[in-house]
């Protein structure tokens, strides 16, 4: 139990490799800056410093616009947007009509039903009395009457005549609503940030209003139909004929920070039914409304089925504010894709074209490869190699042609120590001096015993040369025999006493000496 508590207190972190490579560090430090600017780029471009809150809105729509059509059999009709706009629509959308079919002069009574599939008949018999379906004008009487002189159909009780044209006017009767105009009003507010703006802004006065046109102001409120209808890419000659739906989108995109505040409207227009009238069924937008009056006491009407384009006005959008939350929050998302600059380095470093040497080095150093069964590891040599060869005991190979599963630099006893003033003593009280060893003549004097260390770490040293080798090599036993491998970054001092006495046993020529240098 002890144990496990003991575990609580330990904390364990990863080892890092440091390489020391110009090559490696000016591409790391390359791709980390791509990777800042991306992320500062991404920063600024999506504002991910910042709080959003999306848009609450209301739009009102008001219609301007006179017409004169010509209505067959009611002669010269003026509509104004009394007669054109039609029934309440839906929530922020508002109706224009611009093509009407009229059925003048209709009563209660009882006539002949429109032919079609049914409908048609020979004979009483073939007509059901109170029958009635959702395309009908109205309840079967059960007689069978003459429709025209080649038909007959089955009598109705109905408002009559009842309406025989199904297909609207070419060209639709009143175009003239391409000119009409329309005011759309729209408040806006952004709860989060207690922020209220409309379209209409504040400089934007009764003149204004009156003169300002879209051509010239993208902001101006006041939309000429036929200019919607071009801009969402339709023929309003066309559309006017059966109708349709047109889009009127207003998008808010606000930036509420001070030094940067803008929160201006901007209007884009799209048809949003089916255009093609041969892949709907029933193509474009129609209703139907009458016109009552009474003619010698008899109530009568004047039937309208009316054509027309929706108007639907949606609005989108969000504001921005800055937030040190948010930024925090997306300093802190980003901060893994720096993870592939190690990732790309340490696959780079892995392929072939990083030098072999290199590799296998850094690769024994970052990973421990462990093996669940145990095999037998050889360490080769080579006296033409400065590095040791880690190969596996084969069967089928010479070892002097095995692959490596890795290569090792060799370890030297000395590394970097610096050249001093040797003034030390031998000893700290007084006694005999060290040099009256005879292990100091056998371990660091004898010339047989340096020629065999340099032999054994070079067997193809020339040993007929200058004796700088053989005084340096002194100097390298008399460390190993009293200091031993001293710690990193440490500098072995030799007495004077004892470097007096190697420099008589193995003098420069010239009679200069620079100080030990160990490797």
């Amino acid at each position: 139990m002890s144990c496990r508590l003991l575990t609580l207190c330990q904390y364990e972190t990863n080892k890092l490799v440091k390489i020391n490579s110009v090559r490696l560090g000016s591409l790391k430090w390359t791709l980390n800056v791509v990777i800042l600017m991306f992320i500062c780029i991404m920063m600024l471009w999506n504002k991910n410093y910042q709080e959003f809150d999306p848009v609450v809105s209301s739009v009102t729509a008001k219609v301007k616009g006179v017409a004169l059509t010509q209505l067959p059999g009611l002669g010269d009709v003026v509509w104004d947007v009394a007669d054109y706009s039609g029934p309440a629509q839906e929530k922020n959308s508002f109706f224009v009509v611009t093509n009407v079919i009229v059925t003048k002069d209709q009563k209660q009574g009882k006539c002949a039903e429109v032919p079609r599939e049914g409908w048609v008949c020979q004979t009483d018999k073939d007509c059901s009395k109170g029958a009635w379906d959702q395309h009908s004008h109205g309840v079967q009487t059960g007689a069978c009457v003459k429709f025209d002189v080649r038909r007959k159909t089955c009598e109705v009780s109905a408002w009559c005549p009842v309406e025989t044209r199904s297909k609207p006017p070419r060209p639709a009767l009143l175009t003239a609503a391409e000119n009409f105009t329309v005011l759309i009003k729209n408040n806006i507010r952004f709860p989060a940030f207690n922020y209220v703006r409309r379209n209409i802004l504040p400089k934007m006065n009764d003149a204004y209003l009156k003169g300002c046109q879209r051509g010239d102001d993208a902001l101006c409120p006041i939309f000429r139909l036929g200019d919607v209808v071009h801009q969402a890419r339709e023929n309003f000659a066309e559309l006017a004929v059966e109708g349709g739906v047109i889009g009127i989108q207003i998008n808010w995109d606000c930036n509420l920070d001070r030094l940067m505040e803008r929160c201006l409207p901007k209007y884009s227009f799209r048809r949003l039914d089916e255009k093609e009238s041969n892949r709907t069924l029933y193509p474009g937008l129609n209703f139907r409304f009458a016109r009552y009056h009474s003619e010698n006491g008899v109530e009568m009407r004047t039937l309208y089925k009316a054509f027309g384009i929706r108007f639907d006005v949606m609005v989108f959008g969000k504001a921005g504010k800055f937030s040190f939350i948010q930024l925090i929050v997306y300093i802190g998302s980003t901060l893994s894709y720096y993870a592939l600059t190690t990732i790309f380095i340490d696959w780079l470093i892995g392929t072939s074209c990083y030098q072999m040497e290199a590799r296998q080095n850094y690769s024994e150093r970052k990973v421990e490869s462990v093996q669940d069964k145990q095999q037998c590891i050889l360490s080769v040599s080579f006296v033409d190699e400065n590095h040791l060869r880690l190969v596996r005991r084969s069967l089928k190979k010479s070892l002097q042609n095995v692959k490596p599963i890795s290569v090792l630099p060799r370890k030297s006893t000395y590394v970097g120590f610096m050249t001093e003033d040797e003034e030390l003593c031998c000893r700290r009280s007084s006694g005999p001096c060290i040099t009256s060893s005879p292990l100091f003549h056998h371990l660091v004097l004898s010339r047989p015993l340096l020629e065999g260390v340099l032999l054994y770490r070079d067997p193809l040293c020339d040993l007929a040369g200058p004796t700088a080798a053989l005084r340096h090599c002194a100097y390298e036993q008399y460390i190993s025999w009293r200091v031993g491998v001293p710690p990193t970054d440490s500098h072995p001092v030799i007495p004077r006493c004892c470097v007096e006495k190697i420099r008589e046993e193995f003098p420069s020529q010239d009679g200069e000496y620079q100080g030990f240098r160990p490797r």
